[in-house]
């Protein structure tokens, strides 16, 4: 019933940009915060950015600071991920996430990801 469904992957050179999309459904996508992950070979699953409920703050991995971009439309129910200047080892698969903490129990959906390979 839950799904976080992404897509915008795919092969770009380096410098370039992409834009992934993350479009959900079955729970209440407006009262979860929205986050995308990245899983690359040999690596720990390593958090790129979070958007909180409404859009109302963003986080980023210092990594990505500058070049990500994260944002919302929760009249679609979609979370985006702007991707510039994009570099070698920003090369994973990007898995969106959801999230929302109540006293006794954390709801925690993830997508099936798509891959991001940045290559020359």
């Amino acid at each position: 019933q839950v799904q976080l469904v992404e897509s915008g992957g795919g092969l770009v050179q380096p410098g370039g940009s992409l834009r992934l999309s993350c479009a959900a459904a079955g729970f209440t996508f407006s009262n979860y915060a929205m986050s995308w992950y990245r899983q690359a070979p040999g690596k720990e699953r390593e958090l790129v950015a979070l958007i909180t409920q409404g859009g109302r703050s963003t986080n980023y991995a210092d990594s990505v600071k500058g070049r990500f971009t994260i944002s919302r439309d929760d009249v679609k129910t979609t979370v985006y991920l702007q991707m510039n200047s994009l570099r070698p080892e920003d090369t994973a698969v990007y898995v969106c996430n959801a999230r929302i903490i109540w006293s006794i129990q954390t709801f925690d959906y993830w997508g099936q990801g798509t891959q991001v390979t940045v290559s020359s």
